[in-house]
Order: structure tokens, then sequence, then C-alpha cells
């Protein structure tokens, strides 16, 4: 019966609507049944390139949707997409994962989709079928990385091929339905260069970093949920010299290292009897065994931090990691937090001695209010008065007072760093710090620090807690 014969007769106001939807959504399901049960094994042909599996599936979709009668061809042509990218792709979704200027995509159930675009979260007009088809493509993905979801397993993180984070949830913990939410993973490898370029770091900085990188000083990058921590972690690793043995632990791969000797591990979660698991915390103690010149953990948050402080503090100089943290004093709280995580009983005093012997730097990075991401200090981690681990910041932001806009940008704040690992590795500071006055700086002496203003993408915009700790 042509599908045109099925809808007539209908009224013509919301109920022909429906069964329209209906009908095309029957039609879907029963070529997709189809293309998977007759290509099969094709779908995974190691031999085929996607272009041309693609190709492959495209052409057997228009075939069978030619053979349905009562089809315009606008709708035909939809269909065709829509099954293709069910069966190669990740159906409704695909466009968003392929759009560049989307960074993130939140899908709330079947019918309720949101993007990140530009720091900003927007509604879409993307729709799935129903739950059963939101579930089939939640599923398709964490099976690609041999994890598995369902309802006596109804939380996961995976990863897709190209390295984006994916996280999903099922009842009953989600009270609304199936929820997936997909971090894209830049196509793009940022260096410090492009930080600077977007107003995101001045010259100035970038120039400390890199010469910090040199002088393998051991790295704490801090800062919020989405605040671009790994974002930052893999352009300050672009600054590692090629020669270096590198190895980068994570819970899910995502950094890109372009470096010529990089080995890369990740944790793996307990298999469906339970078994199997392999936290970061056994990979860093592994990774001490594989000789590295650099180890970079994707980011510490449980007992793995005492193995972390420890292999900074037994000769793997220039490690690098993120945590979660608003400011740097709280980064070193969380870390102390962390250390006691791993059940040894330490005096607090000898955690914090060993964390200010391990870490050399702290790098704060926060999201501000319209959705950009700038570095808002670097700080230098000192030595130990009394119990207290002291802390100077070497850059910091501070607002434009003669604008009265409220924006700011990041200067030097004239202190020159006391590490001894720069002179040690025979790496010279910039010229700038050679100077001892912050008044120097403000004569056009750090002339570095970029006087434009940063593009229309929200780093200018100071964050409350930064006028808070200003005002302070």
């Amino acid at each position: 019966m042509e599908l045109r014969e099925r809808l007539a007769g209908m009224p013509t106001s919301g109920p022909t609507d429906s069964a329209a939807s209906d009908s095309f959504v029957e039609l879907k399901d029963r070529i997709h049944t189809a293309i998977i049960s007759e290509l099969g094994p094709r779908l995974y042909n190691e031999a085929l390139s996607q272009k041309a599996l693609r190709e492959v599936v495209l052409a057997d979709v228009r075939q069978r949707l030619g053979q349905e009668r009562g089809l315009a061809t606008a709708d035909r042509e939809r269909l065709v997409q829509e099954i293709a990218n069910d069966t190669l792709g990740h159906g409704p979704i695909e466009p968003l994962l392929q759009d560049d200027t989307v960074t993130e995509v939140m899908v709330n159930g079947p019918s309720d989709v949101w993007v990140e675009r530009s720091g900003r979260i927007e509604k879409t007009g993307v729709r799935f079928t129903d739950e059963h088809h939101l579930r089939r493509i939640i599923n398709k993905i964490v099976a690609q990385v041999g994890r598995r979801v369902d309802e006596s397993s109804p939380m996961v993180d995976a990863r897709l091929p190209d390295g984006s984070r994916v996280n999903a949830v099922l009842p009953p913990l989600s009270l609304t339905g199936p929820l997936l939410t997909i971090r894209k993973f830049s196509k793009n490898r940022w260096d410090l260069g492009d930080l600077v370029r977007i107003g995101s770091l001045s010259v100035a900085a970038r120039e400390f970093l890199e010469a910090a990188i040199r002088a393998e000083l051991n790295i704490l990058i801090a800062g919020g949920t989405g605040s671009g921590k790994t974002t930052l972690l893999n352009a300050l690793s672009s600054a590692i010299p090629d020669d270096q043995r590198i190895v980068t632990i994570e819970d899910a791969a995502e950094l890109r290292l372009n470096q010529a000797h990089v080995l890369r591990l990740e944790a793996r979660p307990k298999n469906v009897e339970g078994q199997g698991e392999v936290p970061i915390r056994e990979l860093v103690r592994n990774s001490l065994r594989m000789r590295p010149d650099r180890i970079i953990v994707g980011e510490v948050r449980g007992a793995e931090a005492l193995d972390m402080l420890q292999a900074m503090n037994t000769g793997h100089d220039g490690s690098l990691s993120t945590c979660h943290a608003n400011t740097p004093r709280d980064a070193v709280a969380r870390i102390e937090s962390m250390v006691l995580m791993a059940g040894i009983d330490f005096p607090m005093r000898a955690v914090r001695q060993q964390l200010s012997r391990a870490l050399d730097l702290i790098v704060q990075i926060e999201r501000f209010n319209d959705g950009g991401r700038r570095i808002t200090s670097i700080t230098e981690v000192q030595r130990m008065e009394g119990e207290t681990v002291t802390l100077q910041d070497i850059f910091e932001y501070r607002i434009d007072k003669e604008s009265g806009d409220g924006k700011g940008q990041l200067v030097y704040s004239g202190l020159r760093p006391t590490c001894a690992k720069f002179e040690r590795n025979g790496v010279r500071l910039p010229a700038y710090m050679d100077q001892h006055s912050f008044g120097a700086e403000r004569s056009g002496a750090v002339a570095s620090m970029s006087a434009e203003r940063p593009p229309a993408t929200g780093f200018g915009i100071r964050p409350a807690r930064i006028e808070r700790r200003v005002a302070k």
C-alpha cells in the first residue's frame, strides 16, 4: 500500500502530522533493520573506508526507498540521510557532531536536545524517534569502546573514536529518561599561540609557560568543569621537546600529542562481573617502570594524587596534570584531601611538604559569564612556612579600572620565580622578568601583554569571584 494511501482520509489537523510521523518511523525501522541484516559484517569491514562504506549504505537505502511509492523527493532524501546516520553514525545528533561550531551536545530526552556554541547553551530542533531510538544510539556509542550500559549498570563514561567524551545515564538513576552528554574533541590541536590569538593568554605569559615547560617544572592546571583544562593541557604539552619519552594516563583518552615518542594509557572500568578494573592509580605506578621523561595525568581526582606527587619527587620532573578547583589555594587543599584518600596515615605536615616540593606551578583557568575561557593566574608553589604551603602569583588577572567596563587582562605581577629548575636546566627566563619593578610593565617594558582587546568570545569579562578576590 502506498504511504499516501495509508494517510488518506485522515483529518488535516494535528492527528495527520502524528500519523505521518508514525508511518515514517515504521518505514525507517523497517529499512534500517533490513540494511543491518543484509550488510551485516560489511559494516565492520576495516578494509572499507568510512567514505566508501557510507556510499554503499546510501545506495542501498535509496534503492529500498525507491520501491516505496508516495514519498515526496524531499522526504525521501531526508529519510536517506537519517537512516544512513542511524546505521553508520549517531542518529539525529550526527550533524551536530560534525558541526565544528558545536562544542557540547546534551540530550535530555528523545525530544529535548541542546548544544553549546561559543560557550553558550542553546536548544535545537533535533529529535529522536522515541526512548528506544535514543537507547540504541547510546548502546552503539559505548559498545565501540567495549563498555555497556543497561538497567543493572545505568551509568557509563565512554568516548567516541575521535576522543570526544561521552557520559550516559539511564533509568532508574535518571527520572526523565535516557540522558546523553557528549563533550566534543576538537579536530584541531591548539597550542599556546592559539590561546594568545583568542585572548585566553597574554604573550608574556606564553613566553613564561614555554620556558617553564623547557625547564621541566611540574605544572598543575586547575579550573571548574568545562573551563578548558584539557585544551590547555594539550596546548602546554605542545611545548615539550620532541626527543622526550612521554607517558599519558587518562580516564578517557582525550589528549593528542604530536611528539614522536608518546605512550598512551587509558584506565579500564569494572566489567559485568565487577572485575577487571584498572584505575588511574595503577597506571601511574606502572608508568614509573616505563622509563618516562614526562608523565601527563589527564586529571587527578582520587588516591592517584599520592602516586603523582611521589613520581614528581623521584626524578620525573616536567610532569603535567589537571584537577577541579576554583583557585590555586583550593587546588592545594584538594590535592591534600586526595592524598589522604589513599588510605595511608600521613601527618598533614608531611603531605604538605611533599606537595610543596613536587609542584612548581598552578595555572588557574576559568569559564567566564558569557562562556569564554581565560587563564586568570599563574601561581608559583613555594616552600612551607609553618604549617602552610606558600604561593605567589607570577601572573594575575587585573581589571582595567580606567575603561569602566569591568574588563581586564592577564598581567605580570613583577615577582620573579624562585624555582631553581630554570637555572639548573639552563633555561633563561623571559627578558621582562629581569625588571624587578612592576611599574616597568605599565610603562611598556612588557609590551608583549597584548594591548588589543580580546575578540568577541567573552574572554574579557571578569567572573564575579575574581571581582571579590580583587576587592579583598
